[in-house]
């Protein structure tokens, strides 16, 4: 598990036993779309706030599944920036579209992390009750329409559907901005000014028992393409993930 996946998943655990043994704390803490102005702390501190165990359990349980792997792709500070923004932007949309409605928990920040993970492996197969296999991309695409019929059919059982759509919004808008002004442009330049054989020129000893089981699957597939048509047939984004798990001492450093 990752540090921060681990650290969340502690900090809402915790909180969940606080609002047992202090129920005061969850109407302080909520986020009251009216009172917003009055509470701005409470547009973070929701997220670490659960209405039942079935609640909590579910969200650590997503957060678990699908947090570490991106906390990898993307590094532990922009995963945070990812959680966090996909949280705010959940409730600025709730705030918007259902200001009578408190509302707590991480479902908006877990629904950031899952876009995440469907925009970095699409195809990937989740496996819904452990059971129903889907690929990534058809889980957030069924979700949105279904957070979109059941908002405006007035979100029974209490699901605050607005909330977990803004936080589909505010990851896509902050995965978007980063690779229009980190990561498109960082690659580009790694592709210039790296040639792929001193680049990745040690990649047949990439050794793949150390390679965290989530990622082992596309670090594999990296290198069946690499066997197949070469290190030039790898993407600028391919070449700098790969270049993650090259050994470090056995790393070319380019002439100067």
């Amino acid at each position: 598990m990752t540090r921060w996946v681990k650290n969340l998943l502690i900090a809402n655990v915790g909180m969940y036993f606080v609002q047992q043994t202090m129920p005061g704390v969850t109407d302080t803490l909520m986020f009251v779309p009216v009172l917003a102005l009055a509470r701005p702390w409470s547009i973070i501190t929701y997220m670490f706030l659960h209405g039942s165990i079935t609640h909590i359990l579910f969200n650590m349980i997503g957060l678990f599944f699908f947090g570490p792997r991106v906390e990898q792709r993307l590094g532990a500070s922009r995963f945070l920036w990812l959680y966090f923004l996909s949280g705010i932007s959940g409730a600025l949309l709730h705030l918007w579209l259902a200001p009578h409605s408190p509302i707590i928990g991480a479902s908006a920040a877990i629904y950031g992390v899952v876009l995440a993970f469907a925009r970095f492996w699409p195809t990937d197969k989740i496996y819904i009750w452990g059971v129903l296999p889907l690929e990534a991309r058809w889980l957030v695409i069924i979700t949105i329409v279904w957070a979109i019929y059941s908002g405006l059919n007035g979100s029974t059982g209490g699901v605050a559907d607005f909330a977990h759509l803004g936080g589909y919004i505010g990851a896509y808008l902050y995965l978007r901005w980063l690779e229009e002004t980190k990561g498109s442009k960082r690659f580009r330049e790694l592709a210039v000014s790296a040639p792929p054989d001193r680049q990745l020129s040690n990649w047949k000893r990439v050794n793949l028992q150390s390679v965290h089981e989530l990622n082992r699957d596309e670090v594999n597939r990296i290198l069946d393409k690499i066997s197949a048509s070469g290190l030039g047939s790898l993407t600028p984004q391919e070449k700098q993930f790969l270049s993650n798990f090259v050994p470090p001492d056995d790393r070319v450093t380019p002439a100067s």
